[in-house]
């Protein structure tokens, strides 16, 4: 009798402890200046919104309000499939007016990330879609989340939203210079980009929900000179036909080395110059 009053006991604090732990945790990232924090926060309201993957960073929000006069928000994270990136996309317009421009990087139609997608657990309380998007993927994360509150917390979403509690985020971007002899030898490397039509329907669909709000820019931004992406060509083509809007290539638009911090990625001095480009042409008009 008393093992069993002791372990009864032990499970309710056990209980209370998780609750009340994970609401500190909670209260804690919702004040973060983190991107997905604003946005479930009334703090993303923008002229120009962003979106991409990890190579929508190259979107850098302080140059572009720099040289347009304009506000920016950008939801882009580091490998972010565009199911999860729909639902942001969604969210954010019903929570705000609706932007002068919406600039998207297609490769973010690149691949599915379910690994991710349970990062963004904590944030369903705010969305009734992610949360939908996360019991139809992933249903054990799912349940996990409503057996112990804690458990949602365990994953980089959360602790990038800690690391940026006190700071933005608005100067996420590579700031180095890809070694000579790495870049000397782009062309022998390449990156297979899977062509998923799921997530080219996922593109559709955002593009129409922006479009009847307002003007829809489709990218693709720079790569190192020399480096070969797989199916870009294809996946350009597909994104072109399931929209029916041009996407702006830009590819091949930087021609120095020194401008990228990897294959994949411009860094600053690059992005300032893709993002003049983008400029020159009109794009965040």
């Amino acid at each position: 009798m008393k093992n069993w009053r002791f372990y009864t006991i032990l499970i309710l604090l056990l209980f209370v402890g998780d609750r009340i732990a994970g609401h500190l945790l909670q209260t804690q990232m919702l004040h973060s200046q983190f991107r997905f924090s604003k946005l479930y926060q009334n703090q993303a309201a923008a002229d120009i919104l962003l979106l991409g993957n990890s190579r929508g960073l190259t979107f850098y929000q302080p140059y572009i309000e720099q040289i347009t006069g304009k506000t920016t928000f950008n939801l882009s994270y580091n490998g972010l499939p565009m199911d999860v990136a729909k639902t942001l996309v969604r969210d954010f317009f019903d929570r705000y007016p609706a932007p002068k421009t919406f600039l998207i990087d297609i490769t973010i139609c690149d691949r599915e990330n379910d690994a991710l997608l349970a990062g963004f657990l904590p944030y369903a309380q705010q969305s009734p879609r992610l949360e939908a998007l996360i019991q139809q993927k992933l249903p054990k994360i799912y349940w996990g989340g409503k057996v112990s509150h804690l458990f949602r917390f365990n994953h980089e979403v959360f602790q990038r939203a800690m690391f940026y509690r006190r700071k933005p985020d608005t100067d996420w971007l590579l700031d180095r210079v890809i070694p000579a002899a790495l870049a000397q030898d782009a062309a022998h490397n390449s990156y297979d980009l899977e062509l998923n039509p799921y997530l080219i329907q996922q593109l559709h669909e955002t593009v129409a929900t922006a479009q009847a709000k307002g003007r829809v820019v489709l990218l693709i931004g720079p790569y190192c000179p020399g480096f070969r992406v797989k199916n870009l060509d294809a996946l350009k083509a597909a994104v072109e036909k399931a929209t029916g809007l041009l996407v702006h290539d830009y590819r091949s638009a930087l021609s120095d080395p020194t401008d990228f911090g990897d294959f994949m990625h411009p860094n600053k001095k690059g992005s300032a110059k893709y993002l003049d480009m983008l400029h020159r042409d009109g794009l965040f008009d």
